[in-house]
């Protein structure tokens, strides 16, 4: 990392205040080191930097080691903990590219048996899911075959996602699912497993949910945090809308952005703009410190703004 870089995010934005030696050097401990790979991986998940730096600071120490855990200080990514990761990631899109039902399921079944649901998912699931989108525009898999590996993963985290067991009557709700007109949701369902499996009450509301009926699930289950996915482009403002209208009928719902196309939703006036980061566990924690920090009280809708709302 440049010099001068760490100079700015140091005297401009406070993300960091190293000790000096006696003759003037810096000395930056494992905390600051978390704290600017922490920075490093917002601002490469297209944060401003403004925006990454009042982030990192409202977090706690185990959010910002979470948040930094597979950038290294350089902004690369680190090692794959899975060998051969890429192979078989190049293999789920070849299976997929051939129709080969049976092959897309014993790679899946290998993918799965590397490690904990967290690993893989991160590692192995959120990249083949992104390859097999990148292969779809390559022409290398048509469009019936996607979408039958894509139900081939959903298969797999939705009896995860129900393995993970029912939250109790009594815990904090987050709402998960997608706004209106959103429909890749294999990411809010891979992150909802983690949440769940986590020991968060969550409840998955799906792809495509109008406006309202997200209103009135926050309603009815006093949730303190909802999640709102946005994977592609035209994801953004309709995510944008949907916070807006939130917290309008919650003023204090946590609601937090995430998928790939998360961050363009700060351009939207959806304030907070919470942007989760890309990697489930992650994305968990950082929640979970956003929910910790502004408390977790019985969040009463409003239903008559509730109805207002909806045409925001």
């Amino acid at each position: 990392m440049a010099v001068q870089l760490l100079r700015a995010w140091e005297r401009r934005y406070g993300v960091v205040n190293p000790a000096r030696t006696d003759s003037g050097y810096r000395l930056y401990d494992d905390r600051s080191i978390d704290r600017l790979r922490a920075m490093r991986r917002l601002i490469d998940e297209g944060w401003a930097p403004s925006t990454a730096a009042g982030h990192i600071r409202d977090l706690d120490e185990a959010a910002v080691g979470l948040l930094a855990g597979d950038v290294n200080v350089s902004g690369t990514a680190s090692a794959r903990t899975f060998t051969g990761a890429n192979e078989l990631v190049e293999a789920f899109v070849t299976a997929a590219g051939q129709f080969d039902e049976r092959g897309v399921e014993a790679i899946l079944d290998d993918m799965f048996a590397r490690g904990s649901f967290e690993q893989v998912v991160a590692e192995l699931i959120m990249p083949a899911l992104v390859a097999l989108g990148e292969g779809w525009q390559q022409g290398r898999v048509d469009v019936a075959a996607e979408h039958a590996a894509a139900g081939a993963v959903q298969r797999r985290l939705g009896a995860a996602f129900m393995a993970a067991g029912r939250p109790g009557d009594h815990e904090d709700v987050v709402l998960v699912g997608l706004p209106p007109g959103a429909r890749h949701e294999l990411g809010a369902l891979a992150f909802a497993t983690t949440a769940r499996r986590s020991g968060i009450g969550v409840r998955l509301l799906g792809a495509d949910l109008p406006l309202q009926d997200w209103i009135e699930a926050a309603a009815r289950t006093s949730a303190v945090a909802a999640v709102i996915g946005a994977v592609v482009p035209a994801d953004v403002d309709p995510a944008g809308r949907l916070g807006r209208a939130l917290r309008a009928a919650a003023p204090r719902i946590v609601i937090a952005f995430g998928g790939r196309a998360a961050a363009d939703v700060d351009r939207t006036g959806a304030e907070p703009a919470l942007v989760l980061p890309h990697d489930p566990s992650s994305a968990v924690e950082v929640l979970r410190s956003a929910m910790r920090s502004r408390g977790s009280p019985p969040n009463a809708v409003r239903p008559g703004l509730a109805r207002q709302s909806s045409n925001s």
